[in-house]
C-alpha cells in the first residue's frame, strides 16, 4: 500500500456556495506543491433540533469533517461566510468540539490560515478572518496570510486581504470570484502547503 501524502485540511462552511468556491481555489494552490495534497471538508448546519436529524454524508459538496481529519492534517485553512465580523455558527460549533485536540497539543506547530466571503465589500472580511484566527492561536498553530509581494493584493477591487483570501459576493445576485480573488486563493493554498512541508522537517 502506498504511503499516504500529508494533506492540508481545507475546512469550511458555505451557505450559498461562495465559500465553497474559495475552498476549491485554495485546493488548486495546494495541488501546485509536490508531496502534499488538499483535503476539502465541510461542516453541517447547526439546528435547534436536538435529535440527530441530518444524514452523516451531505447531499452535495465536500464530506463532513471529523476530528481525525483535523488531528492528522499537516496544515489547516478554515473558511466561513461572515456573521457580524465572526465565523458562522456551524464552523464555530465544530471547533468547540476540539478541546481534546487542544489538550493533547495535536495541532501545535502546524501552519493555518482563514478565508471568508461577504455580501458587502466592507461587511467584515478582515474582522471575520482575524476572529477565526483566535482558535488557531489557542491550538498553537503558526498563522499564514498573504504577502504584499503578490501584485494581486494591491490590484484587487473586490476581495483579498493580507490576513487571508476573501470574496465579495454581493447582496443581490451572487457575483463569481474575480480573477484577483482566484489568484490570491491559489497563492494562499500554495504558501500554506510549502509552509507545512517546511515545518514538518
Amino acid at each position: 500500500m502506498p504511503e499516504q501524502l500529508p494533506y492540508i485540511l481545507i475546512l469550511y462552511y458555505s451557505r450559498t456556495g461562495q465559500t465553497a468556491e474559495l475552498a476549491s481555489q485554495i485546493g488548486r494552490g495546494v495541488a501546485r506543491v509536490r508531496g502534499i495534497e488538499a483535503k476539502l471538508r465541510s461542516v453541517p448546519v447547526v439546528s435547534p433540533d436536538t435529535e440527530a436529524s441530518l444524514p452523516a454524508v451531505p447531499d452535495a459538496g465536500a464530506p463532513y469533517a471529523s476530528k481525525s481529519d483535523l488531528a492528522n492534517c499537516a496544515g489547516l485553512a478554515i473558511g466561513s461566510p461572515t456573521r457580524f465580523g465572526n465565523m458562522a455558527a456551524p464552523l464555530k460549533h465544530f471547533l468547540d468540539t476540539t478541546g481534546d485536540l487542544w489538550l493533547n497539543g495535536a495541532l501545535v506547530g502546524k501552519p493555518a490560515g482563514a478565508f471568508t466571503s461577504t455580501g458587502s465589500l466592507h461587511g467584515g472580511q478582515e474582522a471575520t478572518i482575524l476572529t477565526m484566527m483566535i482558535p488557531l492561536l489557542h491550538h498553537g498553530m503558526v498563522l499564514c496570510g498573504l504577502p504584499y509581494t503578490d501584485e494581486n493584493l494591491s490590484k484587487t477591487t473586490t476581495g483579498g486581504t493580507p490576513y487571508g483570501p476573501s470574496h465579495w459576493a454581493g447582496t443581490g445576485e451572487q457575483q463569481p470570484l474575480s480573477n484577483h480573488e482566484k489568484a490570491l486563493c491559489q497563492l494562499f493554498g500554495e504558501r500554506l502547503a510549502k509552509l507545512a512541508l517546511k515545518l514538518a522537517d
